[in-house]
């Protein structure tokens, strides 16, 4: 199974044990689902941020211990009662879904880093949760890889993102490379704006590069997933490298050859 935020990486992968791959696909379906809400139909914002509040509720509903009203709601109370996961995570994806609905642009890279801490950080730390690694060093770690996974997407998806009048590339770092939104508009690749994802890359990369050691602190399986997921990540900024940022006309996404190269540097890590 794949989440269509981070396509190219797995999640709820064979590689995982048996015991959590159900639920890792209940918490993949209540973020998928709510993400849906944010992003997919013609629904009105106002009705979308209603749809949303509806989760939130069925949240507030679980922590205070009564019955959820939904199928999805039911088998995630019974997977955050198992697994002790803390309800605020769920919210703050919650929060980031409701974001994108009202939101559309990033300042600077710091209010795009905090954008991230709720849209993707909290999957990996219900994950860690799960195989109850909960750790300060392995949270941060976690962090690290789920931002970059973020940020990575952003970069690979400019031209996509400028379709739904999405930009998540920071404001001020248009003006230092001498480019502008009108370059994405006009699909117009440079010199200019292969430097500026370049820029774009090395953030990512360096996050990541941080997370790394996490690899190698996690057990068995859960290790190994972590492993290719990384990889995967580090691919796509490779291939992002290849075409010098041109995401207008090649967009960067993995093939079954880059899965054989997945896992032969998984294996080296």
């Amino acid at each position: 199974m794949s989440v269509d935020h981070y396509e190219n990486f797995p999640v709820a992968s064979m590689l995982l044990p048996p015991e959590l791959r159900q639920p890792i696909a209940v918490i993949y379906r209540f973020a998928r689902s709510a993400d849906d809400i944010a992003d997919e139909g013609d629904a009105t914002p106002a009705e979308r941020l209603a749809d949303l509040n509806a989760y939130r509720a069925e949240l507030d509903r679980i922590e205070a211990g009564g019955p959820p009203q939904t199928p999805l709601f039911v088998a995630l109370a019974e997977v955050i009662g198992s697994y002790a996961l803390p309800i605020q995570l769920f919210r703050d994806l919650l929060d980031a879904f409701a974001q994108d609905v009202v939101k559309t642009r990033y300042a600077d890279y710091p209010e795009l880093l905090d954008y991230c801490r709720r849209s993707a950080n909290p999957v990996g730390r219900l994950v860690l949760h799960l195989f109850g690694r909960t750790e300060p060093e392995h949270m941060d770690q976690s962090d690290c890889i789920c931002t970059a996974l973020q940020l990575i997407n952003f970069w690979q998806d400019v031209a996509i993102d400028w379709q739904k009048d999405r930009v998540y590339i920071p404001q001020t770092d248009f003006p230092h490379f001498r480019v502008s939104e009108d370059d994405i508009a006009a699909r117009r690749w440079s010199a200019n704006w292969a430097a500026l994802i370049d820029f774009e890359i090395d953030r990512a990369n360096a996050l990541m590069q941080r997370g790394t050691p996490l690899v190698h602190a996690l057990p068995g399986r859960l290790g190994w997933e972590i492993r290719l997921t990384v990889q995967g990540g580090l691919r796509i900024l490779e291939r992002l490298r290849q075409v010098r940022g041109d995401v207008f006309r090649r967009r960067p996404k993995l093939g079954a050859w880059d899965w054989v190269v997945l896992a032969a540097r998984s294996i080296r890590m």
